[in-house]
């Protein structure tokens, strides 16, 4: 599993409505993809500013070519999203996925 990682900033009078916009539309529109099994969202309050994370998760980088594109490590950005951004990543992290917390889960009740 292949696990993507972005930042974005947005203003704090921004943050409700990009936040509500990741949960209604942007992150639910990823499941036409082939490969992808959902997102992890982080929010955090720095200085004046207000810092997301996405952490998406896919079985493989064909997978994340399929929603990003042949230059796979490109963000991706929804335009209304982009509006309420004051700054953000211009290229994914991508890392192997090694340990989930359900295998954690499995682990610690001794299933491995």
């Amino acid at each position: 599993m292949i696990s993507r990682i972005w930042h974005g900033w947005t203003a704090p009078e921004h943050a409700d409505e990009y936040e509500a916009m990741l949960r209604a539309t942007v992150l639910p529109g990823i499941t036409r993809v082939k490969g992808y099994h959902g997102a992890y969202l982080l929010r955090r309050n720095v200085g004046n500013e207000v810092e997301f994370v996405t952490m998406t998760l896919f079985d493989d980088l064909d997978a994340v070519r399929g929603f990003a594109g042949e230059d796979y490590t490109r963000a991706v950005i929804h335009e209304e999203a982009g509006r309420l951004l004051t700054h953000y990543d211009e290229h994914s992290a991508h890392y192997e996925t090694v340990l989930t917390a359900a295998q954690v889960r499995e682990l610690a009740a001794g299933k491995n």
